[in-house]
């Protein structure tokens, strides 16, 4: 059980990357983008590739970032300059990249079991290099062994991204993105350029999706023409869960609560599947029932708190008058 737990933080501290971006265009751009499924194995497929070829694992993860970037921006454009609609743009994007990723991976599946990757513990410290090589280093310097070592860099990692996003969104760009999302007409009164912000938007969000799609694909040894499956409602879901569980008031706050969601989520629904009655197959279900659950809850407990005032508006009304008689 401990292990299934540690297991579930380390795969939703990288899921988390992902939430991230999704949040940046369902709350931030309020843009329902779906090319997320499709550029999330982009950059898992450009990160395998560059690492056969013999790229540094976090530089191969970042030529994943420029091409989900790539992507987003192209979605944008579509958008924005093929007055295409928001939904059906992310769509036809998301149905292109499936051919383009086989188009990069070469097949429908590569193995990464036999090569140096982010995650995989090298044959000794002298044989590592680039960021393996430190990261080894480093780990025995603090005394940590493999699995808490790269947790710790895994949080850094997320941390450090978390707090650019949010120092991003407080720059004078940022604030007109956020803008773009809550009142279009209004920005473009102020001459913002508002496809280019849309474009810009989805470029980053989609940079990260794929940022984190790199990631898994060295954490699970392979990259998969179908992983990307369904990864919008799980980007989703780890949404919906940090903002009730952990609030939005500040973006601060609400980056914050995106990654504790996409953790609690993960834990969850590993948990969910330690049951006996439940199998792997059954993970979307988990998923569409776990994001039923997020939306309906706050709404029936702010329903009961709404009652329970009225109640107390009526006792009090009820006594004044007994008081007056």
């Amino acid at each position: 059980m401990a292990y299934a737990i540690f297991s579930a933080f380390e795969t939703g501290i990288i899921y988390a990357i992902m939430a991230l971006g999704v949040y940046l265009t369902f709350r931030i751009l309020d843009f329902p983008d779906l090319t997320v499924d499709g550029s999330f194995v982009t950059g898992a497929a450009v990160a395998a590739i560059s690492i056969i070829a013999g790229v540094p694992p976090f530089l191969a993860s970042l030529y994943g970032f420029v091409a989900g970037f790539v992507a987003g921006m192209i979605t944008g454009i579509l958008h924005t300059k093929g007055k295409i609609n928001a939904l059906l743009s992310g769509i036809l994007m998301m149905i292109a990249l499936y051919s383009i990723n086989l188009r990069i991976m070469g097949s429908s599946n590569i193995s990464l079991m036999s090569q140096e990757t982010f995650f995989k513990q090298t044959q000794s410290f002298t044989s590592s290099t680039g960021i393996d090589s430190l990261l080894n280093s480093m780990f025995f310097f603090l005394g940590l062994n493999r699995s808490w070592g790269i947790i710790l860099v895994m949080i850094v990692i997320t941390l450090a991204i978390k707090f650019l996003l949010d120092f991003f969104l407080k720059t004078e760009v940022g604030l007109a993105l956020r803008a773009t999302g809550d009142n279009q007409r209004m920005i473009r009164s102020f001459s913002a350029n508002t496809d280019w912000l849309i474009i810009l938007g989805l470029g980053l969000s989609n940079g990260l999706v794929a940022f984190s799609g790199a990631l898994i694909a060295q954490q699970g040894g392979f990259a998969d023409a179908g992983m990307g499956v369904g990864l919008i409602i799980v980007g989703l879901a780890s949404v919906i869960i940090g903002e009730a569980l952990f609030g939005t008031k500040t973006i601060f706050r609400a980056t914050l609560a995106i990654i504790g969601g996409a953790i609690v989520y993960r834990i969850v629904v590993t948990l969910a599947l330690r049951a006996d009655f439940l199998e792997a197959g059954d993970v979307r279900l988990i998923t569409a029932i776990i994001v039923i659950a997020a939306l309906i809850t706050p709404k029936m407990i702010q329903k009961n708190r709404e009652q329970k005032r009225r109640k107390q508006k009526r006792l009090k009304q009820a006594k004044e008058v007994e008081n007056h008689a």
